[in-house]
């Protein structure tokens, strides 16, 4: 596998936000947590990953690239806020009640579980697979684990199991 070379420029800006919402943090908690480690191993899907135990920030480099500022904007303090949360409050729900506080009073930054990047090029190969309202396109791991019958996984509109498509 080939890495892509993150522009300097972009692990500056990187570092540039993280520093802010950390010192943000750490005046308005009235502590001083250090810097979390930032590395660029991420893959699939995900922008981010907040490693608890490590402290640490994993961040997808392609979608780093292909987003730029606006992927820093909302991936870094997201990410931070996990860890934050860990150290002020130990294992919680990773999108409750305290993930929201510590984004929005905190942080000043909206409560977004998700990012809305396109990514069609760090998605892997999909299948199809059908309920009664629609067709869903599962990941391979997710089609695997089917396979094996380690998994079943349903629609959360409609309620049913996913069936594989005939053609699979």
């Amino acid at each position: 596998m080939t890495t892509l070379r993150i522009p300097i420029a972009s692990q500056q800006a990187v570092m540039r936000c993280l520093r802010h919402y950390l010192a943000q943090a750490n005046a308005h908690l009235d502590s001083q947590y250090p810097e979390p480690k930032i590395t660029y191993r991420q893959r699939g899907t995900s922008a981010g990953t907040a490693h608890l135990t490590l402290w640490e920030i994993r961040l997808n480099t392609i979608l780093l690239v292909e987003n730029g500022q606006q992927f820093i904007d909302e991936v870094i303090p997201h990410e931070l806020a996990h860890l934050l949360v860990y150290r002020q409050f130990g294992r919680v729900s990773p999108h409750g009640s305290e993930w929201q506080w510590m984004m929005e009073k905190v942080l000043g930054v909206p409560a977004n579980r998700t990012h809305n990047f396109n990514v069609r090029s760090v998605q892997g190969n999909t299948f199809p697979y059908s309920c009664l309202c629609q067709t869903h396109l599962l990941t391979v791991r997710r089609h695997n684990k089917i396979l094996r019958k380690e998994s079943e996984y349903r629609c959360k509109k409609c309620g049913q199991i996913l069936k594989a498509n005939n053609n699979i």
